[in-house]
C-alpha cells in the first residue's frame, strides 16, 4: 500500500531546535542590566545578519551537521514518490512494494546529489561563503563534496533504471529524466537559472508534473503473457501533480528569506531579492490560498475523489500556520520606549526620535519558515495519498 511509505513524513518534519548556552538565570537576568540598550539592538542586528543564527551567532556541531543533513527536506522525495503510487493504486488496484523501496532510495540519492551540488556551487560564487551550515565549509573540501554528489547520482540513476526495466514504460524514464535536468539547470554552470529567479518554475515543474507523473507511471506492469501494461494519463494524476508542485515550490520559496543579503551579494536575483520580504510575504499567503482554492475545484471538477479533499482540507491549520508565521517574521518592528522618560518631558521631535521603530530583517526565526512549508509539504502530500487510496477501496469516493 502507498500509505506505507507517507507514513515516514512525520519522522521528516521534526522542529529543528536552535542550540542555547546554558547559563543560570541570574547570570542572564544580570547581563540583562548591565547591558545598554545601543548594545543589545547592535547584537540583535548583527545576529540577523547571519544566516539563521543563534543565541550569540554560535551553533553547536550537531545542529550544523542536522542542517546540512536537511533530513526535513527530504520529504521532497518521499511525496511525489508516494502521490503517485497512491494515484496509480487508485486507478488499477495495484502496487509494487519492492519497486517503491528502491525508487524512495534511488530518488534519496537525486535529492542529496542535488543538495550538494548545490552547495558546491555556491561556494563557488560565494554565496555560502559565511553559511555555517554548508556541506563545503563542514568538510573543508570542494572536491570530496563533488564526488560524494557524482556518487549519489550514479546510484540513484541506477536505480531508476532498475524500476525502469521492471515497469517497461518509457514516459516513466524520460519524465524523470526531465525533472533531474530541471535540477541540473536550476544550480549547476553554465545555467544557473537559480541566479536569474527562474528556481521556483523550475521546483514546479520538477517535483510536480514530471517527477509525480513519471512516479504514476513507473507502477505500469510488463509480464510475458500480456507484455506490458501502461497507465493511461488520467486527470487524477494531473492534478495531484500540480498540487505536489505548489507546496514544493513553497518550500523553495520561503528558503530564500534568511539569504537575501548573502544572494544580493554576489548577485543571485532570487525572487525575494527582486520584491523583498514584504511582498514576498503576502505572495506566501497568495500561494497557501492557492493550493486550496485549486484543491477545491478539482473535487468540484471530478479530478479528485472527495476523499482527498476533505482529507487535505483538514490541513488548512497547517496553511494557517505556514501564512501567519511568515507574515509575523519576515521583518521586525524594534521600537525604543524611555523607562525614564515620558512624552510630557520630551520635545515633540526627542520624543519621536525616542519612538523611532527600526525594522530589519530577523533570520534567526524566518529560517525557520522553510521547515513549516515542509511540514505543510508532507501533511497535505499524506492526506491526499491516503484520500485516493480510502477512495479505492470504496472508504470515500
Amino acid at each position: 500500500m502507498p500509505l506505507a511509505g507517507i507514513a515516514l513524513a512525520p519522522l521528516l518534519v521534526s522542529h529543528l531546535a536552535h542550540p542555547h548556552h546554558r547559563r543560570s538565570s541570574v547570570a542572564s537576568a544580570a547581563a540583562a542590566r548591565r547591558r545598554p540598550r545601543a548594545v543589545q539592538c547592535s547584537a540583535t542586528a548583527t545576529a540577523a545578519s547571519g544566516e539563521g543564527a543563534g543565541d550569540d551567532g554560535e551553533l553547536s556541531r550537531g545542529t550544523l551537521l542536522w542542517r546540512a543533513a536537511k533530513l526535513p527536506i527530504y520529504s521532497v522525495a518521499l511525496v511525489p514518490l508516494t502521490v503517485g503510487s497512491a494515484c496509480a493504486y487508485h486507478h488499477v488496484g495495484s502496487f509494487f512494494g519492492k519497486r517503491y523501496f528502491v525508487l524512495l532510495v534511488a530518488s534519496v540519492l537525486v535529492i542529496t546529489w542535488l543538495n550538494l551540488s548545490n552547495d558546491v556551487y555556491d561556494s563557488d560564487t560565494g554565496a555560502d561563503k559565511n553559511k555555517k551550515e554548508s556541506v563545503v565549509n563542514i568538510v573543508g573540501s570542494r572536491t570530496m563534496t563533488q564526488y560524494a554528489a557524482n556518487i549519489s547520482l550514479l546510484f540513484g540513476f541506477m536505480g531508476l533504471f532498475w524500476a525502469f526495466a521492471q515497469a517497461g514504460d518509457a514516459r516513466f524514464i524520460l519524465s524523470v529524466t526531465c525533472a533531474i535536468i530541471c535540477g541540473y539547470v536550476y544550480q549547476c554552470p553554465p545555467f544557473r537559472l537559480s541566479y536569474r529567479g527562474l528556481g521556483e518554475p523550475l521546483c514546479f515543474a520538477a517535483f510536480g508534473p514530471l517527477a509525480t507523473t513519471a512516479f504514476y507511471f513507473s507502477n505500469s506492469s510488463r509480464n510475458i503473457s500480456s507484455g506490458t501494461a501502461l497507465l493511461p494519463l488520467s486527470k487524477t494524476v494531473i492534478a495531484s501533480s500540480i498540487l505536489v508542485g505548489l507546496t514544493t515550490t513553497l518550500i523553495l520559496f520561503c528558503s530564500h528569506f534568511h539569504q537575501i543579503d548573502g544572494d544580493r551579494a554576489v548577485g543571485k536575483m532570487s525572487p525575494l531579492v527582486r520584491i523583498g520580504t514584504k511582498t514576498g510575504s503576502r505572495l506566501v499567503t497568495l500561494g497557501v490560498v492557492t493550493l486550496y482554492v485549486l484543491l477545491a475545484a478539482f473535487g468540484m471538477s471530478k479530478s479528485l475523489p472527495s476523499a482527498c479533499t476533505v482529507l487535505c482540507a483538514l490541513t488548512l491549520p497547517v496553511g494557517k500556520w505556514v501564512v501567519d508565521y511568515v507574515l509575523k517574521n519576515h521583518e521586525v518592528s524594534l521600537s525604543y520606549h524611555s523607562p525614564t522618560y515620558s512624552k510630557k518631558k520630551l520635545t515633540p521631535f526627542r520624543y519621536r526620535l525616542k519612538r523611532l521603530t527600526l525594522q530589519f530583517q530577523d533570520n534567526s526565526k524566518i529560517f525557520m519558515a522553510k521547515y513549516y512549508c515542509v511540514r505543510l509539504h508532507a501533511l497535505f502530500g499524506m492526506a491526499l495519498a491516503s484520500g485516493l487510496v480510502l477512495a479505492r477501496n470504496g472508504t470515500l469516493v
